[in-house]
């Protein structure tokens, strides 16, 4: 291996970390794959050496844009690669503001933190760089799609310390209890022949509490492709609070990732979730997924009094068809059914949508989930009783028969 080769292998390492920065999932085994694929394909055409990236480094629809932002901001800025890399070294610096206004937020930051990554030989240069800073406090209040790399790994650190305390509901058994509300028939028969006969000592029994089940049922479409990746450490922290938990991810298709959840580690649960859903980031069809869930899934997951989370905005590529009659069995087969919706962290949000019309009427709350303290908000609210649930807001007036 020449010179040249080894400065090339350098700069993909230091390619790679300000990719893994920006929130892709690049590691040593996808970087080694990286290097044969330039190797196999040659350095002679641009854009071969960019789909040979591409095709190795990127492995879901949403990390395109951050992929390609990058790219042309390492590979092919010619002034901006003489001051990062010195031609073939691999030292960054941050982008001026013309070419911070064409990237997102979470790359300019991802590879303005390079710089700290230098080897010693090089000589440090002394950069003023600007980088989101909030305290507690306001990211707790911070949208989701507001946030940058750092902020977004503050907050599924947040995330993994929720604590899902739901409450216990009264199933149809009992058990015995000496302050419990009804007398015990056999357990008042037992202790009378224990004694002999000539007394029946009273005994009392209470019904039995438990958890009732938590079902999650997120959207995963283009939508909600700001929101779901952080959905997903929610739904994961929930998974490993509660232990009767069942979760299904929906766009085109439904998808049960109950299984993919079990692992105790975050990164891996979620690279086996995404290794099962091939629907990210396309198109919503609610109606036909819910309708695949009631017919293969509520007898088994929505029993003794499940409560539901809906996570959806209600934009449906179908125009809610058949919505109405999903939403309604869904209904009937649940205790409780929250609809959590990102756009209700609007003040003036009105259910214009169609499918969006169509859901209202069938949950018992709506609730926002856009940011760490509707997160909050919806944690302690499963755990008080539903009686003491703010009401659902009015459902918008039907307009008047022609």
């Amino acid at each position: 291996m020449n010179n040249r080769d080894g400065r090339l292998i350098e700069n993909l390492i230091y390619f790679g970390r300000a990719l893994r920065a920006a929130g892709l999932p690049v590691g040593p085994g996808k970087l080694i794959d990286a290097v044969e694929a330039l190797r196999t394909v040659g350095l002679s055409c641009r854009d071969d050496f960019y789909w040979a990236l591409h095709s190795v480094l990127v492995s879901r629809r949403d990390q395109r844009p951050i992929f390609d932002q990058a790219f042309h901001l390492f590979w092919r800025n010619p002034q901006l690669l003489e001051r990062m890399m010195g031609l073939m070294l691999p030292s960054l610096s941050a982008p001026d503001e013309k070419e911070r206004n064409e990237i997102a937020r979470r790359l300019a930051e991802a590879l303005a933190a390079e710089q700290n990554h230098e080897p010693p030989q090089v000589e440090e240069t002394e950069i003023d760089t600007v980088l989101a800073w909030s305290n507690r406090e306001v990211l707790r209040k911070m949208d989701f799609e507001n946030m940058s790399a750092a902020e977004e790994a503050e907050a599924k650190r947040a995330i993994a310390a929720l604590r899902f305390v739901i409450r216990p509901i009264a199933v149809r058994r009992y058990r015995a209890d000496s302050g419990g509300s009804r007398i015990d028939p056999r357990g008042s028969l037992r202790a009378s022949l224990r004694q002999g006969g000539g007394t029946i000592p009273l005994r009392f029994r209470e019904r039995r509490k438990r958890q009732p089940p938590l079902v999650v049922l997120c959207d995963v479409s283009g939508s909600m492709a700001r929101y779901s990746r952080l959905f997903l450490h929610f739904i994961h922290r929930a998974a490993n609070e509660h232990e009767r938990f069942h979760a299904f991810l929906f766009g085109t298709r439904l998808t049960n990732i109950t299984r993919a959840l079990r692992s105790r580690d975050v990164d891996e649960a979620i690279a086996e979730v995404s290794s099962q859903v091939v629907d990210w980031s396309g198109g919503t069809r609610i109606g036909a997924c819910l309708a695949d869930f009631n017919r293969l899934w509520s007898r088994r997951v929505l029993a003794q009094g499940a409560i539901v989370l809906l996570i959806t905005d209600g934009l449906d590529r179908e125009a809610g068809a058949g919505l109405a009659a999903q939403m309604a069995r869904l209904k009937r087969s649940c205790r409780r059914l929250i609809w959590l919706n990102p756009l209700l962290r609007y003040d003036l949000y009105e259910p214009k949508a169609i499918g969006a019309r169509v859901i209202l009427p069938y949950v018992d709350e709506f609730r926002p989930v856009h940011n760490l303290e509707s997160l909050d908000a919806l944690a302690e609210a499963l755990s008080r009783p539903v009686a003491a649930h703010l009401p659902k807001p009015l459902v918008p007036p039907r307009q008047p028969a022609a």
